[in-house]
């Protein structure tokens, strides 16, 4: 009796410490605040996300220093880096490196002339994460893994600081600088208008709005001969913006 007790306690505390590890590593789903951490960066201390409350941010995470898509990927974020100020969009930057190496890394990146470009100066800053706790916070990290390659996440987050969208990349894929630019402006333009954007959608395309309940409903929609309004089905009803 007392050995069967035992051991269903002894279980039950292995699934309770299991449970509360993988909590640790959870990947923070839309709609819920973005995890609160402070780190030493390029531009000193931060305390994210509430050093950019009130503006859109983007958290980009990557694996270590000086990996070569990496650098490719800060390159071209460095490229449209001002289309994102224009969108009120702070970028932050966070490898597992030590602070000194992201300096180096930031001198050498500074220094590199690509597809006949001019260098360009990174004013983003890179936040160091050697002891992996941003990268657990945002679910970066398997609990079983010891390697900290697919530390290769980006986090959209509003201006309430929640998580609006997440993608993450294998180390062998570069991601596309201007395709997440794409998303922010779509999560803009959608909070803004209260409308929905359609597959392949671009800025300046027309939006779509929800879908009536119903096809009677559809109908007294139609009725009102809303000249912004058109359905290609009684469910899918576009508004123009041009």
């Amino acid at each position: 009796m007392k050995l069967t007790l035992f051991l269903t306690c002894t279980i039950l505390l292995t699934f309770s410490l299991h449970a509360r590890e993988n909590e640790r590593y959870r990947i923070p789903l839309i709609g819920e605040k973005a995890p609160s951490f402070t780190g030493l960066s390029t531009e000193g201390t931060i305390h994210f996300p509430d050093d950019y409350f009130g503006h859109w941010k983007i958290l980009f995470s990557h694996p270590a220093d000086f990996t070569p898509v990496c650098s490719t990927e800060i390159l071209e974020l460095a490229e449209i880096q001002d289309d994102f100020s224009k969108l009120d969009t702070k970028l932050v930057v966070m490898s597992t490196d030590g602070l000194n190496s992201h300096i180096e890394w930031v001198r050498s990146l500074q220094g590199i002339k690509r597809y006949d470009r001019e260098s360009i100066t990174i004013e983003f800053p890179l936040v160091s994460d050697p002891d992996l706790e941003i990268s657990k916070k945002y679910g970066m990290l398997h609990p079983t893994y010891s390697t900290t390659r697919d530390v290769r996440g980006v986090f959209i987050i509003d201006p309430e600081d929640k998580i609006c969208a997440t993608f993450f990349y294998p180390a062998s894929t570069g991601r596309n600088m201007e395709e997440i630019k794409r998303v922010l402006i779509a999560l803009q333009t959608s909070a803004k208008r209260n409308v929905l954007t359609p597959a392949n959608w671009q800025p300046g395309d027309d939006v779509l709005i929800d879908s009536p309940e119903s096809i009677e409903a559809a109908e007294k929609l139609a009725a009102k001969n809303n000249p912004d309004l058109y359905s290609l089905e009684w469910y899918l009803w576009f508004k123009k913006s041009k």
